[in-house]
């Protein structure tokens, strides 16, 4: 069954192309954002790598740590970071999980029980549900889970948007309307009541729906 959010990201330990990864202790205090590939030197995921590198900044700012996991062995990996750097002028600067074995895409719920325990005589066709991108807050739990064919490259523009989305929530009880962008107006979430929004946001709010209260982002 795949993860629900808000259910626990399950700990693994596991070698990546920077050691020996203990999964919640790597995280720490910070956001995590754990995007999967089905196998290496695969061309869509090639390109995803490179740009994640290259948008690393982006999230740290944000308190956000990196980490990808394909499935092979972490030698390949680091042959294919040899690739990724020349297909996109950027090899990954974060880890990159080996998972030669299946148990993470199992445990994560992105391959079967019985898919196997080799990574050796399967292809990415066999792996293609392995392209899940996980966001796990400090909590270690599941805030969101995005999956993707391996034809559809992802949009980590949007992922960042839904970063700032969870962060302003976890900060200050506000929810985002659809097609938010950074700057637009937000919603306070029903569980604040009118008379606590009041003390928050004294010149009121615009209200189009009773339950529907928009504000101007704070800063």
């Amino acid at each position: 069954m795949p993860l629900a959010i808000n259910s626990e990201a399950p700990n693994f330990l596991a070698n990546s192309t920077e050691g020996m990864i203990h999964f919640h202790n790597w995280i720490g205090d910070s956001w995590c954002v754990l995007f999967s590939h089905p196998k290496d030197f695969t061309p869509v995921c090639t390109t995803e790598l490179g740009v994640m590198a290259r948008m690393k900044a982006d999230f740290e700012r944000r308190g956000v740590k990196i980490i990808g996991l394909s499935i092979d062995p972490v030698k390949e990996h680091e042959r294919w970071a040899e690739d990724i750097c020349s297909a996109t002028g950027q090899a990954p600067n974060y880890p990159l999980v080996g998972d030669s074995d299946l148990k993470i895409a199992k445990l994560y719920g992105m391959l079967p029980a019985d898919a196997g325990g080799s990574a050796e005589a399967r292809t990415a066709m066999d792996n293609a549900t392995a392209r899940t991108l996980f966001i796990i807050g400090p909590d270690k739990k599941i805030k969101l889970t995005i999956s993707y064919p391996m034809t559809t490259g992802r949009d980590f523009n949007e992922v960042l948007r839904v970063i700032d989305s969870l962060q302003l929530t976890a900060r200050q009880q506000l929810a985002t309307p659809a097609n938010w962008k950074q700057g637009e107006d937000v919603v306070i979430v029903p569980s604040v009541s009118d008379e606590e929004a009041r003390k928050r946001y004294p010149d009121g709010w615009k209200a189009p729906v009773l339950y529907l209260r928009l504000v101007e982002m704070p800063y």
